[in-house]
C-alpha cells in the first residue's frame, strides 16, 4: 500500500487511515483507488473496519489542485463516475460493520466518508462542513441522501446552503454522529466498538447493514418482506444456533461468523 492509505489489522479489525496530512488528507484520485484496494481486503480479510485520518483532520474534501476549470474537456462530475461513487457504494455494501473515527475537519467528500459509517465516533476537535457553495458546486458523495435521511431536510439544507461549519457536539445534538469523545481516546473508543462488533455474528451483522440502508429506500410492505427473507437466512446459521443456546444456558456466546 502506497502512502495515501495505511491499512493495518488489529486482531480481527482492519484499520485504515487516509494518509496526506499536508492536505488535511484530501482526498485525489489516487487515494480513492488504494481505499477501494483496502477497504475490499478488509473486507475479505477482517470482521470490522476503523476508518480515520492521519494527523490534524478526517479528510479535508477532493483535492482540487491540478484540475483547470477553463479547459475545454473538464468535467467536474467526471471524478464521481470513475473514483468517488464506486467507493461510497463499496461502503454502503460493505459485509461488516464500519466505524468511522472523526478525527478533525470532515467537509465535502470528506463528510460523505465520515457519514457512511455504521457508528459515527467523533473527536471533541472534530467538525463537519458542505463547502461546496464557496466554489459553486453542489453537494456529491450522495451527501443530499445522507444528509436529509440522517437529520431532516430543514437542517440538512441549513448545512448545504449555508456551508457552515458543525462542530461535534452540535452534530451530536442533531442526529448525525453517534457519540463524541476526548481526542485523546477517539482511536481507543473506535477500536473498543469495532472489537465488539468484531465479536459478533458476522452474517447477522451484515444484514443488518443491508436492512439498515435498504429501508432508506424501502417502503412499509417492502420493509416487512425484506424481514422475513433475512430472518430466514440468519435462522440458518450456526451463530443463530449458538445464539439460542448460549441464552438458554445463561452464558456468552462464542460467535463464529458462519
Amino acid at each position: 500500500m502506497s502512502s495515501f492509505v495505511i491499512h493495518g489489522k488489529q486482531g480481527d479489525v482492519a484499520v485504515i487511515r487516509m494518509n496526506d496530512e499536508k492536505t488535511l488528507n484530501a482526498a485525489s484520485l489516487a487515494m480513492a483507488d488504494e481505499l477501494l484496494d483496502a477497504f475490499g481486503m478488509a473486507a475479505r480479510e477482517s470482521r470490522a473496519i476503523v476508518f480515520t485520518g492521519e494527523g490534524r483532520g478526517f479528510c479535508s474534501g477532493s483535492n482540487l489542485f491540478g484540475l483547470d476549470p477553463q479547459a475545454p474537456d473538464y468535467d467536474a462530475g467526471a471524478p464521481l463516475v470513475s473514483h468517488f461513487n464506486p467507493l461510497m457504494s463499496m461502503l454502503r455494501n460493505l459485509p461488516i460493520p464500519l466505524v468511522t473515527a472523526v478525527n478533525g475537519v470532515a467537509a465535502g467528500i470528506g463528510c460523505a466518508l465520515a457519514l457512511a459509517g455504521d457508528m459515527i465516533v467523533a473527536s471533541e476537535r472534530a467538525y463537519f462542513l458542505q463547502a461546496f457553495r464557496r466554489v459553486a458546486l453542489v453537494p456529491d458523495g450522495a451527501s443530499a441522501f445522507l444528509l436529509t435521511r440522517a437529520i431532516g431536510r430543514v437542517r440538512a439544507m441549513e448545512m448545504m446552503l449555508m456551508g457552515e461549519r458543525i462542530p461535534a457536539a452540535k452534530a451530536l445534538d442533531w442526529g448525525l454522529i453517534n457519540r463524541v469523545v476526548l481526542h485523546k481516546g477517539l482511536e481507543d473508543a473506535a477500536l473498543a466498538i469495532a472489537s465488539e462488533l468484531a465479536t459478533g455474528p458476522v452474517m447477522a451483522l451484515a444484514m443488518i447493514r443491508k436492512m439498515c440502508w435498504d429501508s432508506l429506500e424501502t417502503g412499509f410492505e417492502g420493509q416487512l418482506a425484506a424481514d422475513r427473507e433475512m430472518q430466514r437466512v440468519a435462522g440458518g446459521t450456526a451463530d443463530h444456533r449458538e445464539g439460542f443456546a448460549a441464552f438458554i444456558e445463561k452464558r456468552s456466546a462464542r460467535f463464529t461468523g458462519h
